[in-house]
């Protein structure tokens, strides 16, 4: 039998794994036994871009989801309670660890993508995501409460662009803007397990039809790696958001759960995501785009699906040390 202490660090090391905003990994687990708890780390919040807390939750959400598929994959299963002390709101999960059947295949088969989904930031290949999968995907997303719609309207497609445009260039005008941006993108040669690193972006942005506005990372500085131009595709991709019908802060967890389905479920057929969620991080573009693209759902992700040539790899990641603790 694993000891629980084994258990416990091989599915915290799963939930860090998780895509969170500008690798902010938002968030620390506790120990207790066979119970692990999920906690937001607020230091870690963007508090220009994001003061509500929102897209830090949807990261946590993620690590949740990794969490869960973690269990499954060791053949148990994954107990978990919702904000269950009022007084500790940043504590956001008890998983208790039940042992129970063996996983299946296909969670094994989900499982492994973990390691494999990289987050992708440039234009796609012309091939094709194979017929049928985002309706596979928005099945997943509904598993987790969430709703996924593909963007098939080539005039909302350039909307979506446009607007995703005058969000980037709008935070590349604000100074508060800028310095998040300079925590969280540290210089080459840097030490650091967090944040976006010079080799997880281009040096030059590649310009889809319809555009995307990239994040600008480098600020300046010619930062990025270098990408051979045969290997650089230039389409869009397929664009979609995830959504959810209410805005709570379980609402944001939910979504972040769905969206890590989703990216595992993709990463099995070799696609990858794109995210350019700018806009969202404007109260008023984020309003705009609930209202004309979302049918009264709030939009929680935009991002492109594709496939991309070149592989650049997982993210650094903190090291356990920094995110484990012992829960009294």
């Amino acid at each position: 039998m694993v000891p629980p202490e084994e258990i416990a660090a091989f599915v915290i090391d799963a939930a860090s794994q998780a895509p969170s905003v500008h690798n902010t990994q938002p968030w620390w687990f506790g120990v207790h036994g066979s119970r692990v708890t999920v906690h937001a780390d607020t230091d870690r919040r963007l508090d220009v871009a994001d003061p509500d807390g929102r897209e830090m939750l949807i990261s946590c959400g993620a690590a949740l989801f990794n969490l869960r598929l973690a269990a499954r994959h060791l053949g148990h299963t994954a107990e978990v309670r919702l904000w269950p002390d009022p007084e500790r709101p940043t504590l956001l999960a008890d998983v208790d660890l039940i042992p129970d059947r063996p996983a299946t295949a296909d969670e094994r088969r989900m499982f492994e993508q973990i390691t494999r989904r990289h987050s992708h930031r440039g234009g796609f290949t012309a091939d094709r995501p194979p017929t049928g999968l985002s309706s596979t995907l928005g099945a997943e997303a509904r598993r987790e409460g969430a709703v996924l719609r593909v963007v098939a309207d080539l005039r909302a497609i350039r909307a979506l662009a446009g607007l995703s445009e005058v969000a980037e260039q709008t935070q590349r005008l604000s100074p508060d803007h800028v310095g998040e941006i300079a925590r969280w993108a540290p210089a080459p040669g840097n030490r650091r397990k967090d944040g976006v690193q010079a080799g997880a972006y281009p040096r030059e942005a590649a310009h889809t039809d319809p555009h995307f506005a990239a994040r600008d990372f480098a600020r300046g500085q010619g930062w990025g790696r270098t990408e051979a131009r045969h290997l650089t595709g230039d389409r869009t991709g397929t664009v979609v958001m995830v959504m959810t019908r209410e805005d709570t802060a379980a609402d944001w967890l939910a979504a972040g759960q769905a969206l890590q389905r989703v990216l595992l479920r993709a990463a099995e057929d070799d696609v990858s995501a794109a995210f350019h969620t700018q806009a969202l991080e404007f109260p008023e573009l984020r309003a705009f785009v609930r209202e004309r693209y979302c049918d009264g759902a709030h939009p929680q992700v935009i991002m492109r699906l594709g496939h991309a040539e070149e592989e650049t790899g997982g993210g650094v990641r903190r090291p356990e040390a920094e995110i484990a603790r012992d829960e009294p």
